[in-house]
């Protein structure tokens, strides 16, 4: 037990800025000495407790209007403590994995104008600090801090809880505060407390020796031992960087001998299958005059996995894993009129290196572009075995809920949104039932009924659709599609807002914007709204022809850009499945197949990516890929 020597200590989440939640009770807690007197002076009123014998106090504040801002006086014995900027509104707390995690940032280009011009103090957002416990519940979070929105703070906040909080508040004016507890690659069973994984014994024992800090303490140093010896390896053999004459990014560097590519394009497709190790590519542009002497940029797409940019000899860029896109200032003055010289370093460290399709590679200034896809020049610089497997603690059972969940329960929220499940792709038929467990369990830890849980279903990903093949995207969909049988939850289609080549697609307004629309429903009480597109409800058969009934169909069901819908297959007890004819009848679908004479069951869109899947609602709001038969 930490102890207290008659100082009141506070909670990263009571602090200057934060936003406590409308018209609820609501809980101010901390630590003291024991038998201390806490009193809490606020809108002219005031409350006071004794610490208990385990150096906690809390207070419970009575259900307040939203206003702001406000400020607060804590006054113990020997010292006090004033909270400043107090909002009082409503709060989100935001989770999941990168998806929910990527900031304004990462999107910025997408919505520069808006972003630039963001003020707007009555949404808050505070960022929980990434950590892991395997043994308790964390009481409080190492920092954080409440930030308002304007220019340079938004583009730390979370772009689907950003937008999501940007529309509520043009329609409610009432203050949003968004708390992320988000964390890339993150397992949903990571999520759920020990109490919950009681029922999932499987999972609960992967966490038996995690309770060994000094165990996972040693794995995480060999770990980072590894991986250090593993580019420190790759240095030293790295031919470009070693060249005793003249590195390979020099301009003066003679690379014409070097084996060309198109870019872009995979190294594999140009003989490197499984390579592990560093690729040089280099190719001269012609510049105008009227690109020199202002604000550049290059464009390199994504790079799998890591890369090192260079203009004529100087570093302009890195980025060290291959999931951000490549958009790299170029210093003022660096390029010059006629030839210049562009250099890639590519270090590829799991098999399959280079550089994605469909995204842009280009210089650009002032609306003028220089088209990069084509021919360059390329050469190994270094081969070497895989990078060392490590251990991903972010993904073990219990570790997030215990880091980044347990010290938020004393804070009343309004309700969550989630954004997760990618990870769980490789045993998707167990997500549905670790999902509504985690809704259960956070509702039944925060103590505050059935409160709202909006959560997105995964989008379109991966190449074009293959309905040979099982889909484990689509498993772990019709999971999320079967979780809204939760009471208070909500989903959110995006299966027309994906990118084919990208696990993280830009379009997070949209993705927010949804979310929203769900929170009007579930959370606002607009019972009017339409807020989701179509949902399949049940079948009946007539003849060959099956007859499909929808939940939400809005203004009425429509193919959004075309008069037929796509991506439906039937079949029969045989379950021998062909692409199926399907029409918009009467506000219900019909599908049919003249090589399925007594159809049974109707898939929809199930696929990882199902290209031109298109039935909607009038409002815009895609429908749900579902399967009958499940």
């Amino acid at each position: 037990m930490e102890k207290h020597e008659g100082v009141i200590k506070l909670p990263r989440l009571i602090s200057d800025g934060m936003v406590l939640q409308r018209e609820e009770e609501v809980k101010i807690w901390g630590w003291a000495a024991a038998g201390e007197r806490i009193t809490i002076f606020f809108q002219d009123s005031e409350y006071s407790t004794i610490t208990k014998n385990d150096n906690r106090w809390n207070i419970m504040l009575p259900p307040m209007s939203a206003g702001g801002p406000y400020k607060m006086l804590i006054k113990g014995c020997n010292n006090s403590i004033i909270i400043n900027n107090i909002l009082i509104g409503d709060v989100w707390v935001c989770s999941g994995q990168s998806n929910m995690e990527i900031p304004i940032s990462r999107v910025k280009e997408l919505y520069e104008e808006e972003v630039c011009s963001a003020r707007n103090p009555e949404i808050r957002h505070f960022n929980v600090p990434q950590n892991f416990n395997f043994n308790i519940p964390c009481q409080d979070l190492e920092n954080g801090e409440w930030k308002s929105v304007d220019p340079e703070n938004i583009l730390d906040f979370s772009a689907v809880a950003y937008f999501f909080a940007r529309t509520l508040y043009e329609k409610y004016q009432i203050p949003i505060g968004l708390i992320k507890a988000s964390i890339g690659g993150s397992f949903v069973e990571a999520w759920l407390s020990e109490d919950a994984l009681q029922d999932f014994p499987e999972y609960l024992k992967k966490v038996g020796k995690f309770k060994d800090s000094g165990y996972v303490k040693g794995i995480i140093e060999d770990n980072e031992l590894a991986k250090k010896k593993w580019y420190s390896n790759l240095l030293n053999k790295d031919k470009g960087l070693s060249n005793q004459k003249t590195p390979w990014y020099d301009p003066d560097y003679d690379c014409s001998n070097w084996s060309t590519l198109n870019l872009p394009t995979f190294f594999e497709d140009v003989g490197l299958d499984d390579f592990n190790g560093v690729v040089w590519l280099r190719r001269e542009v012609e510049v105008p005059g009227s690109m020199v002497n202002k604000h550049v940029n290059l464009l390199l797409g994504r790079v799998i996995d890591s890369d090192t940019a260079y203009i004529n000899g100087t570093v302009v860029g890195k980025t060290e894993y291959q999931y951000p896109p490549r958009k790299y200032d170029i210093p003022e003055g660096l390029l010059k009129e006629g030839k210049n010289c562009i250099t890639i370093r590519v270090v590829c460290n799991n098999g399959r290196g280079g550089f994605v399709e469909d995204k842009p590679y280009q210089i650009t200034a002032d609306g003028q572009k220089i088209d990069l896809k084509g021919k360059w020049r390329y050469k190994v610089g270094a081969v070497c075995e895989s990078i060392p497997e490590t251990t991903f603690f972010e993904g073990k059972p219990i570790g997030l809920f215990n880091g980044m969940i347990a010290p938020l329960l004393n804070y009343v929220i309004k309700g969550v949104i989630w954004y997760q499940g990618e990870s769980n792709d490789s045993k998707p038929e167990e997500y549905k039932d670790l999902f509504i467990a985690l809704i259960n369990d956070w509702r039944q830890k925060w103590k505050l009924g059935n409160f709202p849980f909006l959560y997105v279903q995964l989008p379109n990903y991966g190449e074009g659709a293959d309905y040979s093949t099982e889909s484990n995207w689509a498993i772990i969909r019709e999971a999320q599609f079967k979780a809204m049988s939760v009471p208070n939850t909500a989903m959110v289609v995006t299966i027309d807002i994906g990118e084919w080549n990208d696990l993280h697609p830009l379009n997070k307004k949209d993705v927010g914007i949804r979310l929203a629309l769900a929170a009007q429903y579930r959370a606002y009480d607009e019972e009017d709204i339409v807020y989701s597109g179509p949902i399949y409800n049940s079948m009946r058969v007539e003849g060959n022809k099956v007859i499909l009934i929808f939940n939400h169909i809005g203004g009425g069901l429509t193919a959004k850009g075309d008069s037929t819908l796509k991506t439906f297959f039937t079949a029969g007890s045989d379950q021998k499945f062909f692409e199926a004819e399907a029409e918009v009848r009467d506000n219900k679908v019909v599908v049919w197949s003249e090589k399925v004479k007594d159809p049974v069951v109707v898939y929809y869109a199930w696929a990882d990516n199902p290209e031109n899947a298109n039935l909607f609602n009038k409002e815009g709001l895609p429908a749900s890929p579902f399967r009958t038969s499940h």
